[in-house]
């Protein structure tokens, strides 16, 4: 899965790397950003833009916002058919931007964080679906998903599990918004090529989502 994850970039770098027209005026690094908390997409709805939404997909079926804490992860083995991702994979996708991620590996004296990134690539993109819901009020909350598949040799070390990072050529095929053929949409929730990653072991400090430093993403000693 995909628990936690980082955007230690600033506005100018990310609008750059996805030509976008617009981002949020208060939008900051984030160090530590955890599930049901706002975070940055770009939707198919609006491609040119940086907008923040609630990690942790609500369907707009759901009767309570608790099933979003749930839904912070979709898998991407059958994502086409379960009644949660179906309707979003067809027509609401969107791309997670992010310089890393947190996973905990098991270890004899218990789970340690480690923070995965790519070697050479500093900003890079998850793939995600976005829903709205509305409360009992009348109100529209947006939220998002983050896609995972089965792990790369590298990531096997760490968790079984991974975020489905995209390739920035398939960035278009996944933000369009028109119907794409479900299998070439399929075709793009593959392990990353392993040989990008590193990955190393981070304070525990991360594992209170309070904390959000830049000292999160530092190696421990």
């Amino acid at each position: 899965m995909c628990g936690r994850f980082v955007i230690a970039a600033d506005a100018n770098v990310i609008q750059q790397a996805f030509d976008l027209e617009s981002i949020p005026a208060d939008f900051s690094p984030r160090y530590n950003i955890a599930p049901t908390q706002l975070a940055p997409v770009i939707t198919n709805e609006h491609p040119d833009q940086l907008v923040m939404y609630r990690w942790g997909l609500i369907p707009s079926w759901a009767k309570e916002i608790s099933i979003g804490a749930k839904m912070i992860n979709a898998r991407a083995e059958g994502i086409d058919e379960k009644p949660s991702f179906r309707a979003a994979f067809k027509r609401r996708r969107c791309l997670v931007p992010a310089t890393g991620f947190y996973e905990w590996q098991a270890c004899e004296d218990g789970k340690h964080p480690m923070y995965i990134q790519l070697k050479q690539q500093s900003l890079f993109a998850m793939a995600g679906l976005w829903e709205v819901w509305r409360d009992g009020e009348g109100r529209d909350l947006r939220t998002f998903t983050i896609i995972t598949t089965s792990a790369n040799s590298f990531m096997k070390n760490i968790h079984d599990r991974m975020p489905v990072i995209l390739h920035r050529d398939d960035y278009a095929v996944w933000l369009q918004d028109e119907e794409v053929p479900t299998d070439a949409l399929k075709n793009l929730l593959r392990p990353f090529d392993p040989d990008t990653l590193t990955a190393f072991e981070v304070s525990k400090a991360v594992n209170r989502a309070v904390v959000d430093s830049p000292d999160l993403i530092q190696p421990v000693a």
